[in-house]
């Protein structure tokens, strides 16, 4: 399954030079993931309070160009084969057809004591 969501870069997302802050790709990256888990069947606040908590891990991001001011840009998901203790997820971002960023992240699911617990079955 693929997750795709819009997002439009606004002023409050950009430095001085009229491109994304490197660190707003991140907040990108977190709308996408979750609205992939809450198109999953169940809000992430329902798992949060059910006792699952997602956290990431690990990310890496390659930046290939910025994305600038007023831009609409796709943020895309696919999970990946990961283990009962890390899903993973493979996200980029492009402009029409063209790749701004990619990023592979690893999450974790904690408990309410912030233990490392298993993902529920239905999100493996």
């Amino acid at each position: 399954m693929e997750g795709r969501i819009k997002v439009k870069v606004y002023y409050e997302d950009t430095d001085c030079l009229g491109v994304v802050y490197y660190a707003n790709y991140l907040k990108y990256y977190e709308r996408g993931r979750t609205e992939y888990i809450n198109a999953m069947g169940k809000p992430i606040a329902d798992w949060n309070a059910e006792g699952a908590n997602f956290a990431v891990f690990k990310m890496e991001v390659t930046w290939f160009k910025p994305a600038r001011l007023g831009d609409e840009i796709d943020v895309i998901t696919v999970v990946e084969p990961g283990t009962p203790f890390r899903m993973r997820m493979s996200q980029k971002l492009t402009r029409g057809e063209e790749l701004i960023n990619e990023a592979k992240v690893q999450l974790v699911c904690l408990d309410e004591r912030m233990e490392l617990r298993e993902f529920p079955d239905t999100l493996r």
